[in-house]
């Protein structure tokens, strides 16, 4: 049996992806196209008499049942207070995970949208005052069953996991031992300096491709990853450019967002300490999702030793700028 063949996602075939929509209560038209997506496998369908809606067929074993309840309650949540998220549809049966041949689905209504113009600071303003009603609602209750964004989580583990995989080239393994605890020695620090920062429930994955435009003013989808975290980690991955322009786009973002939501100004010290825990874990990611064919197609650059020389140079660069103080 080939690698591709043995994957769990080769099975989903057209004929059971829509048989698995129809299950739901739905029922499908034949139109069907993949969407753009490693994680999970995602998929545009065509109803009748509706339009079109999303099925999302989650990746076995990442995630409980639980988890992704609990993703679910908040995004339905955020749709009760009329905050712009895609929350699932909740099927005749009253769940919004429903389960077909072994895979776990959730459908939702398609919402299109295009990305949104961040060097525009009136942009920044109504981006930023959604994301303050996002953690406005997300404070409101707490997580049980997802992950919570730390150095442990987002840094020690994917390292670890990176020092054991066959993918690191074995003469580099100790410039990545290094270099990682280098960074996440730092990473400490930073979370130190920041003092006692408050946690809530987050988006987790907040980067302009998971944040669609329309003439009504964005929403977000893909709540994937949410998780509990400090509030600027949905901030500063709209931030772009050097560290004066990232500091203007945050206040840019903070005068929307402080409507709805306070804003500890200590947490601009863990911005490139969230950077870098975003960088170790992306590697780990992308290591631990070799073996899905998507990937080696998707990121042929992965593997290779360019790639992890630049991965620990950049790792090792994020050192000095975790250390630099902002001037906020």
């Amino acid at each position: 049996m080939t690698e591709a063949a043995a994957h769990p996602f080769s099975r989903l075939a057209p004929d059971l992806v829509l048989d698995a929509i129809d299950a739901t209560g739905l029922r499908t038209d034949g139109r069907l196209l993949a969407l753009n997506s490693y994680e999970n496998r995602v998929y545009q369908a065509g109803v009748e008499d509706s339009g079109f809606v999303v099925a999302k067929f989650y990746r076995p074993e990442r995630w409980t049942d639980a988890a992704i309840r609990e993703e679910h309650a908040f995004t339905l949540q955020l749709a009760e207070q009329e905050v712009p998220a895609v929350p699932p549809i909740v099927l005749p049966d009253g769940d919004t995970l429903a389960r077909h041949e072994g895979f776990r689905v959730a459908v939702f209504e398609r919402r299109g949208g295009r990305s949104p113009e961040l060097d525009d600071p009136a942009v920044l303003e109504w981006l930023g005052r959604f994301i303050g009603r996002i953690h406005a609602v997300g404070a409101t209750r707490s997580f049980e069953h997802r992950l919570t964004l730390d150095a442990v989580s987002w840094g020690e583990q994917p390292a670890a996991y990176v020092l054991d995989c066959p993918h690191l080239p074995a003469d580099l393994r100790e410039a990545y031992r290094s270099a990682t605890s280098s960074a996440l020695d730092q990473v400490r620090r930073s979370f130190e300096r920041a003092g006692d920062v408050k946690t809530l429930r987050l988006h987790g994955d907040c980067h302009p491709g998971n944040v669609l435009w329309t003439d009504a003013g964005p929403h977000f989808v893909d709540f994937d990853d949410a998780c509990t975290g400090p509030a600027v980690q949905d901030l500063w991955m709209l931030l772009s450019g050097e560290r004066g322009e990232m500091t203007r786009q945050l206040c840019d973002l903070l005068v929307g967002y402080e409507d709805f939501a306070d804003f500890n100004p200590r947490e601009v010290s863990l911005i490139e300490a969230l950077r870098t825990l975003r960088m170790i874990h992306h590697a780990a990611w992308l290591a631990r999702r070799w073996e899905d064919p998507a990937f080696p197609s998707a990121f042929p650059w992965f593997n290779t030793r360019a790639w992890w020389e630049e991965h620990i140079g950049s790792l090792r660069d994020q050192v000095p700028r975790m250390a630099e103080e902002w001037h906020f």
